[in-house]
């Protein structure tokens, strides 16, 4: 008899964890995943293997001697020093719509999101403004570094969205955005995401590597390779990663978004002579997941390959995704720049930079 009451308990036990996992990844913030019309378009893609897409060069998420769920268990309970900074660290509030449209400048909100002004329209890159995971109490944001919300937006001509995990991909900050963003560019499949949370069919421009968009008035973007992955739930992949070329009337800008090393660098180099400033990711490496990020020892390399004027790095300074210093991305740009020969942007948080 007690043997059945315990069996009964465990069975009770399971059934309430499912409904509640259930119940939880049927937020609406996890997205949705493609099908239509925008499934049948992604199946014609040629980085898409009819379930998934896949990266150009073969690669594995995990790298390491221990699989994902070691790895997972590793960096939430594990030993790490200096992840996280103890005080908060110094950021500069500018007022965004103040600054003049007529001069190109970016603006860093840590991590990878940052604001441009190029030749006058506003792009706005991978906002993570509220939280960079799907629960409020892992990933937290650095001390300090969560002064920009979207109410600080100027009214934005270009959301561009790399790919859609969390620490890219901010529920909350695209749907509060949604009445003053006039277009979205990203990849394929991410615009499932923006048209069931309410975005209009007409503002999403999805593409493949090496599509390109006229966007009007002397600009086009370039949607070019990475070596990455996606998902916001238990389906990875089913969504594009990409970088972007964003050519506008005075230069082009290079949008990195997450990558890790691989032949498209000089590829896209070698089709893009002209990129002025290129974004480079830089920061949530490690060795047990080497070819999904950049590893320090390749960052000077990447920035000779693309051979941009100057350069500047993103991914760091906000979130702890990985065992490394806080601080150790500066001193890897710092040893790039001397590697490449390159001059690489290092501004604060909430600093405006002037490209002119």
């Amino acid at each position: 008899m007690k043997k059945k009451k315990n069996m009964i308990i465990a069975l009770s036990t399971l059934f309430i964890l499912g409904t509640v996992g259930v119940l939880f990844l049927n937020q609406a913030k996890f997205g949705r995943i493609p099908q239509g019309d925008r499934l049948e378009r992604i199946k014609q893609s040629p980085h898409y293997d009819g379930q998934k897409f896949v990266n150009d060069e073969k690669t594995v998420m995990m790298t390491g001697d221990k699989n994902l769920f070691e790895t997972t268990l590793e960096f939430l309970f594990g030993k790490r020093s200096q992840t996280v900074p103890d005080t908060a660290l110094t950021v500069v509030k500018t007022d965004l719509k103040m600054l003049p449209a007529d001069k190109d400048w970016i603006v860093w909100f840590g991590h990878s999101s940052y604001l441009m002004n190029l030749s006058g329209k506003k792009i706005l890159v991978d906002p993570v403004f509220y939280q960079g995971s799907p629960v409020s109490f892992v990933n937290k944001m650095f001390k300090g570094t969560d002064v920009y919300k979207p109410v600080d937006m100027p009214d934005i001509d270009c959301l561009v969205i790399s790919h859609d995990h969390w620490d890219h991909l901010d529920y909350q900050a695209v749907k509060e955005l949604e009445p003053r963003v006039k277009r979205v560019v990203t990849g394929l499949g991410v615009g499932e995401h923006f048209e069931y949370w309410g975005y209009p069919v007409e503002k999403l421009t999805e593409l493949d590597w090496w599509d390109s968009a006229d966007l009007g008035e002397g600009f086009n973007v370039t949607a070019t390779p990475a070596r990455h992955f996606s998902g916001r739930d238990l389906h990875q992949n089913k969504t594009l990663w990409a970088s972007f070329a964003f050519k506008s009337p005075k230069r082009t800008v290079w949008i990195g978004g997450d990558t890790g090393y691989g032949p498209h660098f000089e590829k896209i180099g070698k089709k893009f002579t002209d990129i002025d400033l290129a974004i480079l990711e830089n920061g949530q490496y490690n060795k047990d997941w080497s070819l999904i990020h950049t590893m320090p020892e390749y960052l000077g390399k990447e920035m000779v390959e693309l051979g941009a004027n100057r350069y500047m790095t993103v991914h760091h300074s906000k979130f702890c995704l990985s065992k490394h210093s806080y601080m150790e991305p500066l001193e890897n740009a710092k040893r790039a720049a001397q590697e490449s020969g390159k001059p690489v942007l290092m501004p604060k948080i909430g600093e405006v930079v002037y490209l002119e």
